[in-house]
């Protein structure tokens, strides 16, 4: 007979083979074994209403019908080819149509990977070295990136505080670090340095939405200093609107990434801009010298381009943000009132589509004011809500189209339950 393995044993293997005993994205005290529409279960069998949907690519909810029938019509015909195929070149064609910045797309296999061949190709088409990002903005694993992501202290901008070991200080020396939502800040350090090849930013930084004005001062500005803006639109792509954050804000950048939704679940990224910005991927136009070379085995799959077209087909029909909007507005009210019929202190930030708490009286403007006046707060609502059957990311609450009626019920009825074993922390605490 074979054995059934509870969650307690998995954890106990993972601490045998994985470093911290786990993946390194996510609490490696709870291990996943299955997905269905809104719902996820963990392996002793707990059911939860999934507001975390593999970090936002599950826009769709897990196993949708049409994007699974797409991929077992893709599976028998090939996994992947590692050459042009026509799945990749139809999802090509998709997010030109739909993103305003785009004339060319190059597939890579993540975000992050997405990230960092677009500071590349924006140092290759400027001939400049430098990056400006913004503390706190979350854009990958590169060792650019990395820089200023989570500092644990406070420096002076534009000084780079790295968040990872092992990056050389050659890198900390190109990045200019600025305070989200400063546009004085940028003016200012574009002023003083005259290399800098462009500008990446979330167009909602995390949570954090962008001052009216801030995205078009900085495409106003980046035009003045003849740099690039470039908009990670990883998370917000095919999110915020179907043309993402571009269409929904109405600046549009230089390159933008995407990921997350464009895969449908599977691993794939891309990033793309104008022919001419793009050219530089073509070593017979541009010549060997200002040539970027990119590659990746799995890069325009098959499989996960399939998925990605038919999710982008569902999102395109009629009424599907519309009908995000409104789930996420509910959410928001619902954890709204739940808080403040207790009397607790928040902030509600973000956009419907995307949005968590902030337990402070202070308006989020940037990464230094977006932050818990007593973090335990935060871990005792969130604690609480997984109690009561919401799994979430601690810091995001990502809604998707396969929410019910039933999801919502169970997860305004958690809200109200986690607000009152906050009230009680806080009474215990003072």
């Amino acid at each position: 007979m074979n054995r059934i393995y509870t969650q307690a044993d998995w954890i106990n293997r993972a601490r045998e083979v994985l470093p911290a005993a786990g993946f390194g994205n996510f609490d490696a005290s709870i291990v996943i074994a299955r997905g269905e529409g809104s719902r996820v279960w963990d392996e002793d069998g707990n059911e939860y209403v999934d507001y975390l949907i593999g970090s936002g690519p599950m826009l769709l909810g897990h196993g949708h019908p049409e994007v699974m029938e797409a991929v077992l019509e893709q599976l028998p015909k090939g996994m992947t080819f590692f050459a042009n195929n026509a799945k990749g070149i139809e999802l090509a064609e998709a997010i030109v149509e739909a993103v305003p910045c785009c004339e060319q797309v190059r597939f890579v296999t993540s975000g992050g990977e997405a990230d960092m061949y677009a500071i590349r190709l924006a140092r290759a088409y400027t001939g400049k070295p430098k990056i400006l990002k913004f503390e706190g903005g979350y854009h990958g694993m590169s060792a650019e990136a990395q820089m200023s992501l989570a500092p644990s202290r406070e420096v002076n901008f534009p000084t780079p505080v790295p968040d990872s070991a092992g990056i050389p200080q050659g890198v900390a020396d190109e990045m200019l670090i600025a305070p989200f939502n400063d546009l004085q800040a940028v003016a200012s350090l574009l002023t003083e340095h005259d290399d800098v090849a462009a500008i990446i930013v979330e167009p909602l930084q995390r949570i954090i939405p962008a001052k009216p004005g801030f995205l078009q001062g900085l495409r106003e500005l980046c035009d003045k200093h003849g740099i690039l803006l470039i908009f990670d639109e990883i998370v917000t792509g095919f999110r915020l609107a179907y043309g993402g954050a571009q269409e929904r804000y109405g600046v549009v950048p230089d390159i933008c990434t995407l990921g997350k939704i464009i895969g449908g679940g599977f691993p794939l990224a891309a990033l793309g801009a104008s022919t001419e910005i793009m050219m530089h991927f073509d070593k017979s136009v541009v010549g060997a010298e200002k040539w970027l070379m990119q590659l990746g085995t799995l890069s325009g799959n098959p499989v996960a381009a399939a998925a990605g077209i038919k999710t982008m087909e569902i999102l395109k029909r009629p009424g599907q943000y519309e009908r995000l909007r409104d789930l996420g507005q509910s959410l928001m009210d619902m954890q709204s009132e739940a808080l403040s019929q207790q009397g607790i202190t928040h902030q509600i930030c973000g956009d419907p589509t995307l949005f968590d708490i902030y337990f402070t009286d202070v308006d989020p403007l940037d990464y230094r004011t977006a932050k818990h006046c007593d973090p335990k707060v935060n871990e005792v609502w969130n604690s609480n809500l997984r109690a009561q059957a919401v799994f979430k990311s601690p810091g995001k609450l990502y809604p998707s189209l396969a929410l019910t009626i039933d999801d919502l019920e169970l997860t305004r009825s958690a809200f109200k339950h986690a607000a009152k074993v906050v009230t009680e922390y806080e009474k215990g605490s003072n």
